[in-house]
This record gives structure tokens, C-alpha cells and sequence, in this order.
């Protein structure tokens, strides 16, 4: 009972029925319309035989008087020797009547067929001989056969008198052929159905199988299969797009749990290692420490690390929120010359610590757009503090705003140890670190976060970001920003806190 219950809901057995539903309908809509003019057309038919009828009548029928009287009576002039006279006298009289003007019929002059279906009344009579043209109607006989008949009239020898004359054609060999065509339609129409049904059953399932074959693989995936794809069908059709565009789905689909797997084995690592220092610090103090100032050292060095490890979820915290779009920027006009030159007047402190040579240059006067403060700030700090933990002394930083067209241009430059080529495409991604021999087990360098940040500032604003590295060269970053107010506001999936990985 349920998998009839599934048949009747599936929408092959929809589609199917619909098909088939149209299809009866509009075989239903030409048998009706079929009908009507094989109707009409033998209604032309029974007129036109009528018409040659009435010609041959009106030739072989005389309305004569006697002379010096008033008496006034029809005479047939067919040649009885003649079969095709005698055969058109047989069929006109088959269903005739004769009357005078006052509707009396002629004696002798009617069929017992015209009998049989009543005649005219005067009234009706006076009509058609008053109205001079030919009148068609139709009667039934006792047995409900119909007739067509045609009433006209025709004038005397001496034209004083119009006698009234009527014709007739029984419609009983159209009304078997009409019945007929219909049992034969009731007696396809089932047939019809049934043959509808099952070639639309067929055609829609094959029609259906690139969809059973999507579901079907839909079904399979999961997260350790998500290379499986569905072969294209190579036709073109609207089904070959569908699974173009599953195929496509199930590439982001991958993309994106390849980087969720990537980011919880990353955020695993980094939380984990501060939690084990953290641990192993206390336990050797509980083991080890016989003095105050042991316990004390102990405790600074895990307050150090707690420290790093509340760094990390604030920064987790911040990725979050980035990624829900709850980071909302707070935009307000804006001068990044003047911005800028704050930021890098306030790092000239560290890079003389550096010993790194830190430049600014403004290639134009002003450049003002709507732009977030706050993070523009960060933007430029994470950048520079990038620069100047990975420049080495004696290096040199040059930061530059210009102006291209309706874009703001802004350039940090070092003379860094510079990335791989093979990791700078990388270097967006959150957690990604570029890590030489001497910073292998080095955790101050960062968290691999702040380029994530960068990037998702840029993109929030509308902009756009690349780097150019050479190892031993140094780095650059060309930021582009539109200086248009109506720049919309997006969040992306990049974002990252205040510290910066490594260039």
C-alpha cells in the first residue's frame, strides 16, 4: 500500500497522468470538432442533393388549369421509360408534398412518408409562399428519424396561382454514420488512455533518469566522498544543465569542507599547543618547585600563554562574527593620505627598534572616500607590523598612496626574506604560515590570521588586494579601494584579528 501510495505521489506518475490528461482532452477537443464538420458536412451534402432535386422538380412538375375554368391542378411530366427519370420520380416522391395556397394538400399529390411527419400548417404555408425564397427545416418521423426538408413554391402556367411544394431527405443514414463515429470514439477513447499513459510513463522516466541519477548521487555523498561527480550527457538540454550545475555545487561543496576540515585541524593545533605548554609548565611546578618564586616563575610563564591562547579565541571570535556578517563597517569620509601617514608615523617607533628604514610618500594631495576607520587602521598596522617583523635590519619599508582613477591605490613594499612562489597564492588562507628553519618552532611569529583580516577588509570595502614576492627580494601589497560612496558593504569568509602571519 505504500509504494502505491509513493507511485501515486511521484512525479513520474504526475507527469504521466497530466500527459495523458492533455493529451485525452485534446484528442477529446478534434473528435468533437471532427464530428461537427462530418455533421456539417453531410447536412451540405443532404442540401445539395435537395437543390438538384428541386431543379429536376421544378422541370418535370407543371401547374395547369383547364380552359375557361378556374381549376387549377399539378401534372408530372416524367418519362417512366426512362430510368433516370423515373429513378429521380422515385426519389423526389419518396418525401414530397403539394398544397394550394390555403395549405390544403393536392390529392394524389404526397408521399405517406411527408404524412407520416405532419403537414404544414397554413400559417407556415403562407410564410414561404409570402416570403418568395426557399425555407429549410427538419421534422422526425414516429420513430424519431429526421428529415430534412425544403420548402419553396411554384407558379401556375398563367402565374395567378403559387401552389406550396415541399421536398424531403431522411438523415437516417447520416445519424447511423454520426452514431457510429461515436462508438467509435467511446471504444479508441479507453485504448487511447491506456497507450498515453504508458508511453508517457516510459518517455517521462527516461526524461527523469539524468534527476534519479543526481538524487542518487546526491545520496552517496559525504564527507569523505565528495569527489564523486555525474557524467554529463553531453545533449545541451535543460537536464544537462541541472547536472552541470550539480556537478558545480558539489565542487564549492568540496572546496568549502576541505577548508572547514583544514580550519577545525588548524584551530585544534593552535589551541592545543598553548594547553599543553600551559599544562606541562604547572605540572613540573607541582613536581619541581620547593620556593615562592619558583611557584611565581611558574605562574608568569603560564599567564604568558594563557594570554596567547585568550589571543586566539578573541581572534576565533572576531572570524566568527566576519563570517556571519556581524562585523558591520562604520563608514565616514575619509582621507587615506592623511590616515595613512598617521599609521606610519606611529611604527616609526618599532622600525627604528627594527633598525629598518620606514618611508612615506603621497603621490597625490588628497584621496577621500567613505571608508571604516577603525579597520582601515587595522589594515594598515597588520601590514606594517608584517613588514617590519619579517624585514631585517637594514632593510627598508616604503609605504605609498596614489590615486587611479575613481580607485585609491595603496602600496607596502619591503626588502624582505620574501615568500615562495609556491606559497604565495596561500598566504590569504586563515592559519597559513610561510615557515623557514629558523621559525619552526617559533610561535611568536603569529597566528596566521592578520592577511585573512586584511583581505576580508579589503573586500568588505569593495577593493582588492595582491602580492608580489620574490625570496631574498622582498614583498609588496597593492590594495585598491573605490573611492564611490556607493560602494555596498559585504562580508566575506575571510577574516582574522590584529596579529599578522608572516610575508
Amino acid at each position: 500500500m505504500a509504494h502505491r501510495k509513493y507511485i501515486a505521489r511521484s512525479l513520474r506518475f504526475t507527469l504521466s497522468a497530466v500527459y495523458t490528461g492533455l493529451f485525452t482532452l485534446l484528442l477529446l477537443g478534434v473528435g468533437l470538432l471532427f464530428r461537427q464538420n462530418l455533421a456539417t458536412n453531410l447536412n451540405e451534402q443532404a442540401r445539395d442533393d435537395l437543390k438538384q432535386s428541386w431543379d429536376v422538380l421544378k422541370a418535370n412538375l407543371r401547374i395547369e388549369n383547364d380552359p375557361g375554368q378556374a381549376n387549377y391542378h399539378p401534372v408530372w411530366f416524367f418519362d417512366t421509360n426512362d430510368p433516370d427519370e423515373n429513378s429521380a420520380s422515385v426519389r423526389i416522391q419518396s418525401v414530397y408534398v403539394i398544397a394550394d395556397e390555403a395549405g390544403r394538400p393536392v390529392p394524389k399529390f404526397y408521399s405517406s412518408t411527408y404524412e407520416s411527419l405532419g403537414f404544414d400548417k397554413p400559417d407556415e404555408v403562407a410564410r414561404v409562399l409570402g416570403s418568395g425564397q426557399a425555407q429549410w427545416i427538419e421534422k422526425k418521423d414516429p420513430d424519431g428519424l429526421p428529415y430534412l426538408i425544403r420548402q419553396s413554391y411554384v407558379m401556375s402556367e398563367d402565374r395567378k396561382r403559387k401552389y406550396f411544394v415541399a421536398i424531403g431527405k431522411s438523415f437516417a443514414e447520416s445519424a447511423a454514420l454520426l452514431r457510429q463515429f461515436d462508438w467509435l470514439c467511446l471504444g479508441l477513447f479507453p485504448l487511447v488512455i491506456v497507450t498515453g499513459f504508458a508511453t508517457g510513463w516510459f518517455f517521462t522516466g527516461r526524461a527523469l533518469t539524468p534527476v534519479m541519477e543526481i538524487a542518487q548521487a546526491a545520496q552517496r555523498i559525504s564527507g569523505s566522498n565528495l569527489s564523486l561527480r555525474i557524467p554529463s550527457r553531453r545533449t545541451g538540454d535543460e537536464l544537462d544543465y541541472l547536472v552541470e550545475t550539480f556537478n558545480q555545487m558539489i565542487d564549492r561543496l568540496e572546496v568549502n569542507f576541505n577548508q572547514v576540515r583544514q580550519f577545525s585541524t588548524d584551530v585544534s593545533h593552535e589551541l592545543r599547543t598553548p594547553i599543553t605548554i600551559v599544562r606541562g609548565q604547572l605540572e613540573v611546578a607541582l613536581l619541581t618547585a620547593n620556593t615562592a618564586e619558583q611557584y611565581r616563575d611558574a605562574i608568569v610563564d603560564s599567564l604568558q600563554d594563557i594570554e596567547r591562547l585568550s589571543q586566539i579565541v578573541r581572534a576565533l571570535l572576531l572570524l566568527s562574527q566576519a563570517e556571519t556578517g556581524q562585523v558591520i563597517l562604520q563608514k565616514q569620509t575619509l582621507d587615506l593620505v592623511e590616515v595613512t601617514e598617521g599609521i606610519v608615523d606611529q611604527f616609526q617607533i618599532p622600525a627604528e627598534g627594527a633598525e629598518v628604514e620606514l618611508k612615506f610618500e603621497a603621490l597625490v594631495y588628497r584621496c577621500q572616500g567613505e571608508f571604516d576607520r577603525v579597520q582601515i587602521e587595522r589594515m594598515l598596522s597588520n601590514l606594517l607590523s608584517n613588514a617590519i617583523k619579517f624585514t631585517p635590519k637594514g632593510g627598508e619599508i616604503k609605504v605609498t598612496v596614489g590615486r587611479e582613477g575613481d580607485e585609491a591605490e595603496i602600496v607596502v613594499a619591503d626588502t624582505g626574506q620574501g615568500i615562495p612562489p609556491e606559497h604565495l597564492p596561500l598566504i590569504f588562507d586563515r592559519f597559513y604560515r610561510v615557515r623557514g628553519k629558523e621559525e619552526q618552532a617559533s610561535p611568536e611569529k603569529g597566528l596566521g590570521l592578520g592577511l585573512s583580516f586584511v583581505s576580508w577588509i579589503v573586500r568588505a570595502h569593495g577593493g582588492t588586494i595582491d602580492a608580489q614576492s620574490a625570496p631574498g627580494k622582498g614583498t609588496q601589497f597593492r590594495i585598491r579601494l573605490p573611492l564611490r560612496e556607493e560602494v555596498a558593504v559585504e562580508s566575506t569568509d575571510e577574516a582574522g584579528p590584529d596579529e599578522m602571519k608572516p610575508a
